[in-house]
């Protein structure tokens, strides 16, 4: 069930906001697929360092987690940024100073239009309930906004 407070919220970057509350998270993003094909970040919570939005306003398909989500067409997860060596995490995100983080493709028929991130400023190991709800999440915001 998504929580009302994402559902009627008045655009994109009220929706984030409460799905980053809904999960107890420190910040979050929305990237949605631009015509050029790659990633365009639309909307990004608080807190976030200005270098790494500069780094992730246009992230191409395949490189980090966002676009590794959108290629994949499954969740990206990492327990924790600073010390994941999945190769899944770019070196851009350590910047952040969070380490747990989940980012879900936002699909729309099953076609990606996009990829919904949040993350904590401690380790965090998303269940699958929750990865569940981010995706149900992700594809209300694609239908919305995608």
């Amino acid at each position: 069930m998504i929580p009302e407070s994402i559902v009627n919220a008045s655009d994109l970057g009220a929706a984030l906001e409460a799905a980053v509350a809904h999960f107890k998270a420190d910040s979050g993003t929305v990237h949605l697929t631009a015509e050029d094909g790659t990633l365009h970040l639309r909307a990004a919570t608080k807190g976030i360092p200005e270098p790494v939005l500069q780094i992730v306003r246009v992230v191409p398909v395949g490189k980090g987690m966002a676009g590794l989500a959108v290629e994949r067409v499954q969740p990206v997860t990492a327990c924790n940024i600073q010390t994941d060596s999945s190769g899944d995490v770019r070196p851009g995100a350590k910047l952040t100073g969070l380490e747990g983080a989940i980012v879900v493709p936002m699909l729309r028929d099953g076609v990606p239009y996009g990829a919904l991130g949040i993350a904590n400023r401690t380790e965090r190991t998303f269940t699958g309930e929750e990865t569940s709800a981010l995706l149900e999440i992700g594809a209300l915001l694609a239908a919305k906004y995608g």
